[in-house]
């Protein structure tokens, strides 16, 4: 397998895990609770719980228990549908496995009859209705609690900015989406060079092949190889940027909980020091008077 497919493969799959792995285990009601954290408790808690049961979703999907919203959801993308049942929304599972069979089942047919672009149009509708399952069951969860950094997660995992739309922090998309989209410019820039000088690289080093330009094979090989590493580059670059607002739904959704006050200030007051309190240097001799000093912020 050539060395830009396998990073591609590598990271579509760091990409599926990572999102497989945040919905399950930082999605869990208590990485997220505001309790008395180091307690037995919530240790024992958090130790022992799993990142996906597939009993849990199982249950849950049965209505014998509520189910956390990183559970419903990573159940959900093996078993479409499963979102819909969970909410009681029978009719929508048909429409959803319909358009999705239909997708596929076209696009084999139009690949057969070597139609290759409307295979291409009919796979990805099949994907559209997909996401869209997804997404309907996202919505559908949960609307009355706010904010819900899972769904925040969640929604950021869909559709990059999405997460931040729901925090109520829109100012930040057309920063992550102009990072992703200067990504994926320098990614089919760098492409397009790479596949040329791999063209002229192969052409200059075939006998007979007719090839008559004026760039020697061993400069086509360096600006190949120099245009593969930008690809490379861009192409992490991509992933960095997506995995980053999919991080910052999450922790900023989490922190629209925690109180912020403007009230910065200092105060000052005489106090008598007695040994052995916080405010004496040493456990025995006389008291004595001094200042306390304050801070609030």
């Amino acid at each position: 397998m050539p060395r830009y497919r396998l990073i591609k493969v590598l990271l579509a799959a760091i990409l599926f895990l990572g999102a497989q792995n945040w919905a399950a285990a930082q999605f869990r009601d208590e990485a997220f609770s505001k309790g008395n954290y180091g307690t037995e408790e919530t240790e024992s808690a958090d130790s022992v719980q799993q990142l996906f049961s597939l009993k849990e979703f199982m249950l849950g999907v049965a209505h014998k228990q509520e189910l956390k919203i990183g559970t419903l959801f990573g159940g959900s993308t093996v078993f479409i549908g499963a979102q819909q049942f969970y909410h009681k929304q029978y009719w929508k599972i048909p429409v959803s496995y319909a358009g999705i069979g239909a997708g596929i089942g076209a696009g084999i047919n139009a690949h057969k009859n070597g139609n290759d672009n409307m295979a291409k149009l009919y796979y990805a509708g099949a994907g559209l209705v997909y996401w869209g399952t997804l997404m309907d069951g996202l919505l559908q969860y949960d609307k009355g609690n706010y904010p819900n950094p899972g769904k925040a997660t969640i929604f950021s995992i869909l559709m990059p900015g999405l997460g931040q739309a729901y925090n109520g922090e829109a100012w930040k998309i057309p920063i992550y989406w102009g990072a992703l989209m200067g990504a994926y410019h320098y990614y089919d820039t760098n492409n397009i060079n790479y596949k040329r000088y791999k063209r002229i690289h192969n052409e200059a080093t075939t006998p007979d092949s007719g090839y008559s330009e004026n760039i020697s094979a061993e400069t086509a090989k360096y600006y190949r190889d120099i245009y593969r590493r930008y690809r490379d580059y861009s192409t992490v670059a991509l992933a960095a940027f997506y995995l980053l607002q999919v991080i910052d739904a999450n922790v900023f959704s989490y922190m629209q909980d925690f109180e912020v006050n403007d009230d910065i200030s200092m105060h000052i007051s005489p106090t008598v020091i007695t040994p052995g309190t916080d405010f004496a240097f040493c456990s025995t001799g006389p008291s004595g008077f001094g200042l306390s000093l304050g801070f609030t912020f």
